[in-house]
């Protein structure tokens, strides 16, 4: 992916562009994947916080759902005990004090009924009673201003009186007969009555809502009980055996960290090892070899050989050149002061190697104290700079190499430009296996999560940059 900070971007580095090398754009090489976030190590103390806090849920999300159930269900039973009531009612009041002149509007028998009806009916239970004929015409109501009024019977009324049956459901008051009614809710029961001559009328009661809020609350007590004490119990019982679960992946964690440690001071003894013994076996034999050449060829100079002298001479010279590779090769391996010194005296020592090996490289850094890179920080930058080094030496022989290293706010740069020949960024896209050190430089920063850019073309010099932001402090 190319960057549009083409011309503009050099001139914002921190090293100043070769005078040979024209401006290119910048290819973003790797950079970080900000979407992968990094889990904090798992706590058993965490957990159970988590475990406690999903607990709260559930039992929220079981209330609300039981609260919803206890009404329905209280509402039903209310439902059902009006529906007794009025059956009762009707059988053993209603019915035995129905006339015909009641029936029939007579003032006298409307009197008589009313007074059965506030002395025996109407009470906590009952707030209102209506008699209904089929027509739709109000026989009797509590209320004197419905008496003679027609309103439109519903489907229900109208159901109960088809087939004679006990009707019961919660009414919202919103018909036009509820317009002495208050309240937001109430209780509605119809049920056929007969009058002594046969005819048939509608008794309609009205109860309050309020017993419906009462046999729900004592429901949802009863369901509460049981909910919250069967969690406790839940949780008395799972909490021994979620206890041991943590503590086994607590060990595990622990274990998985420490197996890391040893994998990483592996690798770094290995190192260590091996450059202990190439410094201690081969480097140390070329040296006598190189002094056994060169006393050789001083030897055969003096006895006026100069033939063999010259090719003694040659010898002494190659192994002199094999071991200045050989100890670079050795800084390389194992940066002794990068561990004991810090990554500025590393640099120092991989900006000596790369010298001797036909670089002149300039070398400008920010003290260690300012930069402040963890272990693994440090590592990344130093390989960085070593892969660039090693291929500045390998494809760039001659050139000079500027590397800076520098705290710009809350990131570290470090930048490595070549006034060589430079390369086709078209190249990164799909390496060639023998492309091997762009491999590595890209799995380098790819893995460390860090941003890498390269800007170079053919003629102009490579420029690498490597942005590795830091995390921020508390």
């Amino acid at each position: 992916m190319t960057d549009t900070r083409s011309d503009a971007a050099a001139s914002d580095s921190h090293l100043p562009v070769p005078e040979s090398a024209a401006p290119v754009a910048w290819v973003t090489v790797s950079q970080p994947r900000h979407e992968v976030a990094v889990e904090r190590p798992l706590r058993p103390r965490r957990v159970l916080l988590q475990l406690l806090a999903a607990l709260v849920v559930v039992f929220a999300v079981v209330g609300v759902l039981g609260t919803l159930a206890a009404r329905r269900l209280a509402e039903r039973e209310a439902v059902n005990d009006a529906a007794k009531t009025a059956d009762v009612l009707a059988d053993a009041v209603i019915t035995p004090a129905l006339t015909d002149l009641l029936v029939d509007g007579d003032t006298g028998a409307i009197a008589d009924f009313d007074a059965l009806i506030h002395d025996h009916v109407l009470g906590p239970s009952i707030v209102r009673v209506k008699l209904w004929s089929p027509t739709g015409d109000v026989v009797y109501a509590d209320e004197p201003q419905l008496i003679g009024r027609t309103f439109s019977l519903s489907e229900d009324q109208l159901a109960s009186l088809a087939q004679p049956q006990t009707i019961a459901e919660v009414s919202d008051l919103d018909s036009s007969e509820n317009e002495f009614e208050t309240g937001g809710r109430l209780l509605e029961v119809y049920r056929p009555v007969w009058a002594p001559d046969g005819r048939q009328l509608l008794f309609e009661t009205y109860s309050p809502y309020v017993s419906v809020e009462a046999r729900t609350s004592q429901l949802w007590r009863g369901f509460a009980g049981v909910t919250l004490s069967s969690l406790l119990l839940l949780i008395v019982l799972m909490a021994p055996v979620l206890w041991r679960l943590l503590r086994r992946l607590a060990e595990s964690q622990r274990q998985r960290e420490r197996l890391l440690e040893r994998t990483v001071e592996a690798s770094d003894t290995e190192r260590r090892r091996i450059a202990g013994t190439l410094h201690d076996g081969p480097v140390q034999d070329l040296v006598a070899s190189s002094f056994a050449a060169a006393g050789a060829a001083a030897r055969a100079r003096t006895s006026g050989d100069e033939q063999a002298a010259a090719g003694l001479d040659t010898v002494a010279r190659s192994v002199r050149h094999n071991i200045r590779i050989l100890r670079s090769l050795l800084v390389d391996i194992y940066p002794p002061t990068l561990s004991g010194s810090g990554l500025v005296a590393a640099l120092g020592d991989l900006a000596s190697s790369a010298t001797s090996r036909g670089l002149v490289v300039r070398l400008r850094s920010d003290p260690d104290s300012e930069l402040r890179l963890t272990d693994s920080e440090e590592r990344l930058v130093y390989r960085i700079a070593q892969e660039c080094l090693y291929n500045a030496a390998k494809h760039a022989v001659g050139s000079t190499v500027d590397v800076s290293l520098a705290r710009v706010d809350d990131a570290v740069v470090l930048e490595v430009a070549d006034d060589g020949p430079g390369f086709d960024t078209g190249i990164l896209q799909n390496p060639l296996p023998d492309h091997f050190g762009l491999r590595v430089l890209r799995d380098l920063a790819t893995d460390a999560d860090a941003s890498l850019e390269v800007a170079s073309a053919p003629g102009a010099g490579t420029h690498w940059r490597l942005t590795l932001a830091l995390e921020e402090s508390p």
